[in-house]
């Protein structure tokens, strides 16, 4: 069996929900709050243990998870769109797709804006003046419009760790260590 049909299905399964509703927002001229939507949504499922049971339990029926993430779309004020498309997504048993989801769209909507997404990962929190002049250094590096993603890690000691699509860019002391005590293994 191959390991990676099970996340291969369930990103076409997300991509054809994705590529629907992008559409359908595209249309209704709501990306912008579809964006701002899926950043809230995100957030939410990362927070609530309860809202990913949701998304995830085969216990729950169909009518029970619908009603559930209807309840949340109209609690977080999702647009039509993407409520609708998560309402049919709890009828086809889909919901445990969601993760996928959400970063489809909004790898779609980035590409649309002409947008990359980069994740940068550093030892402290960025400040605003650092996080604009990587964008910028990032931008004339790829030459398109960068939005960041940043999140601390403190065993980084020092620098950054950047993904950029399928790049990785590591200046983290972390890494530049354990080079060293690689190099120190070889020695000895």
């Amino acid at each position: 069996m191959d390991v990676s049909e099970p996340a291969s299905i369930s990103s076409g399964i997300a991509a054809r929900y994705a590529t629907a509703i992008f559409e359908l927002a595209k249309e209704a001229k709501s990306l912008a709050a579809l964006e701002t939507n899926l950043d809230d949504l995100s957030a939410a499922l990362d927070a609530s243990a309860d809202l990913r049971a949701l998304v995830g339990s085969p216990v729950l029926s169909r009518a029970e998870q619908g009603a559930g993430i209807v309840a949340v779309a109209d609690k977080m004020g999702l647009v039509p769109e993407l409520k609708n498309g998560l309402g049919l997504m709890a009828a086809k048993r889909r919901l445990f797709v969601l993760p996928q989801l959400i970063a489809q769209l909004g790898e779609m909507i980035a590409e649309d804006k002409g947008e990359v997404k980069a994740e940068v990962t550093s030892a402290k929190a960025l400040s605003k003046a650092q996080s604009d002049n990587l964008a910028k250094t990032l931008k004339a590096r790829i030459g398109r419009d960068v939005k960041l993603k940043t999140t601390v890690d403190e065993s980084l000691i020092g620098g950054l760790v950047v993904k950029v699509g399928s790049k990785m860019i590591d200046t983290s002391i972390r890494s530049r260590l354990d080079s060293l005590q690689n190099a120190m293994k070889e020695v000895g």
